[in-house]
């Protein structure tokens, strides 16, 4: 059953022009964009070196976050939820089956945005088992609060809320610009961010050859626990 619904919702969010507009198009765009013409000041190297690892970030975010949040709030507010609540399939199966459907959806914008970065000269380093890692961890925060959010709020808040927090933290979650550009202060308060925890994760394993990024691990695991909690006790399904 869990495998049955995986891939029915797999296949509506594959068939939503605008999940795929925020999913697919819009990371690669700006991965095409700004390796292409120097916008941003991206430091020494490569500027798709700087950026692939921020947009692989951005494209869990609008996965995990965004797309989930909002298509399980109409859900929510349409009945849909309820009936599938109501069905042999259990709750808690469901809730696996859209996490699982979030996963094929990443595997496939990550295999893309990759081979658009090599197109464009990236060279990364790093152990993958360490890139896996950081975006397993950064799915199941961005995936918590997104159903947290789609839980609690009116469909139309959740419409406008996600897209909200997803252009703020695109601009400042360290994606495209360094979050050296915000002063020192600025540069603490918003590393805090999953987004920016996993974009700098993923920056110091992919563009420097780090080893385990334990700092920025240990923010999203206290984001993934805090928001699938918070998620679990207080989702609404009606």
């Amino acid at each position: 059953m869990i495998a049955a619904q995986t891939a029915l919702e797999t296949k509506m969010l594959l068939r939503n022009g605008e999940q795929l507009l925020l999913t697919v198009v819009i990371p690669t765009l700006l991965l095409v964009l700004f390796s292409s013409v120097d916008i941003v000041d991206t430091g020494a190297g490569k500027a798709v070196d700087f950026l692939a690892p921020g947009i692989l970030a951005l494209a869990v975010m609008s996965t995990a976050f965004t797309g989930q949040a909002i298509a399980t709030g109409f859900e929510r507010r349409y009945g849909v939820l309820k009936r599938l609540a109501a069905s042999p399939l259990p709750r808690w199966g469901l809730m696996t089956a859209k996490t699982a459907s979030v996963l094929v959806t990443e595997v496939l914008q990550v295999i893309l945005l990759t081979v658009i970065a090599f197109a464009l000269g990236w060279s990364p380093h790093g152990n993958p088992a360490t890139v896996l890692l950081l975006l397993v961890l950064g799915t199941a925060a961005f995936s918590g609060l997104g159903l947290l959010m789609a839980g609690t709020l009116k469909a139309e808040a959740t419409l406008a809320a996600a897209n909200l927090v997803f252009l703020l933290l695109l601009v400042g979650g360290g994606v495209i610009v360094p979050l050296e550009k915000f002063g020192t202060a600025g540069q603490q308060v918003l590393g805090l961010l999953p987004v920016s925890a996993l974009s700098d994760g993923l920056r110091a394993v992919l563009q420097h050859g780090s080893g385990v990024p334990w700092g920025d691990l240990g923010v999203l695991a206290v984001w993934a626990v805090v928001g699938l909690a918070a998620a679990g006790k207080f989702f609404r399904w009606e």
